[in-house]
């Protein structure tokens, strides 16, 4: 007998395909003659289309943000504790939209997809994205749902990014942008993981210069480690050692034995990287990457952030988190001294937290929770 959901959850949601016929131009020039994006959506859009919030996802998010799949499985969605009734983005006020990028790996078009053109996979031909190509989508997929302007565009990481390029792209069309443990652009350190991250991809045997599929293969050990390299620089020195310390799970220290010692963090990331390997898509990976990297917010505007936040219409919320060295409060401060000096209306809190990168995905956390409630509670639909 399957077992009852929790009470606090939207409960059992499906996903959605739409098909787009027309051509998408891309920033790197090239074009998709068609496209899928796979969706999910919570709650009731109302009789104005007034109340509609898109949740953009980061690296490895897909379109399973909230609610479960069936009652079997219990995993729910990627930001279940903030998305449904009473959470901080409230189901019972606003329609969610939430869907998997374009180049991902979980139902819409990218790498692992036939290319209408071949009859083939994809593979490495799949063309390069930036987040204005995400967005461009996105705003297509409003247009498909009737949606002429977003209550508030939300999201974390890479997905805080596609939420600033929406307020710079389509200023009329977003009333709220929500911008948490985010960049204007990555550092060179991060530049350097993303990069290390996808040589252990590239030099794995399996990869197949990214033709992996047509050689029925898969490149775990290169997907796992890139994982585990990303993996580590979400967490945070203190979070691991709260959590994992010094302590063993396995092996001996006594001279003679064979069996060599292994610590909890080894272990931990190992998981993470096979769990990983066997359900994202290398060539996904590597797109993502190298998206996240090519994000510049000022570059079209003489690398000036204060004229491209200029062209924003909406109000701001933006938050980092004390403990993120990936994406350091720094950086957030950065951006909300840029949305000031251009006059614009901006709330920021720097989150005291020893969950790194990671901190916005975690429940539990008081004070963003009610920060991020209290923000999205006072906006009028």
């Amino acid at each position: 007998m399957s077992e009852q959901l929790p009470q606090d959850s939207i409960g059992l949601v499906s996903p959605q395909i739409f098909r787009f016929d027309e051509p998408l131009e891309l920033a790197s020039g090239k074009t998709l003659p068609t496209y899928e994006l796979v969706v999910e959506t919570y709650g009731e859009l109302n009789d104005q289309r007034t109340n509609a919030v898109l949740v953009c996802h980061a690296l490895s998010g897909n379109h399973h943000a909230a609610g479960y799949h069936s009652t079997d499985d219990k995993k729910a969605g990627w930001w279940n504790h903030y998305i449904g009734p009473g959470k901080p983005i409230d189901t019972d006020k606003f329609f969610v939209v939430s869907l998997n990028n374009l180049g991902g790996c979980h139902g819409s078009t990218g790498p692992a997809s036939i290319n209408p053109e071949t009859g083939k996979v994809w593979g490495n031909t799949f063309p390069h994205i930036r987040v204005r190509d995400w967005v461009q989508s996105q705003a297509r997929l409003a247009d498909r749902l009737g949606i002429t302007k977003w209550a508030a565009v939300v999201g974390g990481s890479l997905g805080a990014m596609q939420c600033m390029r929406w307020a710079l792209e389509y200023p009329e069309r977003v009333d709220h942008c929500v911008v948490i443990a985010s960049a204007m652009k990555l550092t060179a350190q991060n530049i350097a993981f993303n990069e290390t991250a996808r040589r252990a991809i590239l030099a794995d045997p399996q990869f197949f210069d990214g033709d992996y599929i047509n050689h029925k293969s898969v490149p775990e050990s290169g997907l796992a480690i890139a994982r585990m390299i990303g993996h580590l620089t979400y967490l945070s020195d203190d979070g691991m050692g709260k959590k994992f310390g010094r302590e063993l799970r396995s092996g001996s220290f006594e001279r003679g034995k064979e069996d060599p010692v292994e610590f909890q963090i080894e272990s931990y990331l190992r998981y993470q990287g096979e769990t990983f390997s066997r359900s994202f898509d290398a060539n996904t990976y590597v797109l993502m990457t190298r998206a996240l990297d090519y994000f510049d917010l000022a570059r079209e505007y003489n690398d000036d952030p204060v004229a491209a936040f200029d062209h924003a219409l909406c109000k701001f919320l933006v938050i980092s988190f004390t403990s993120d060295w990936r994406f350091s409060p720094e950086r957030s401060r950065e951006i909300v001294n840029a949305l000031m000096r251009a006059d614009k209306d901006v709330v920021y809190a720097e989150i005291e937290s020893t969950f790194g990168h990671d901190a916005f995905l975690i429940p539990n956390q008081l004070r963003y929770q009610e920060l991020f409630s209290a923000y999205m509670n006072k906006i009028k639909v």
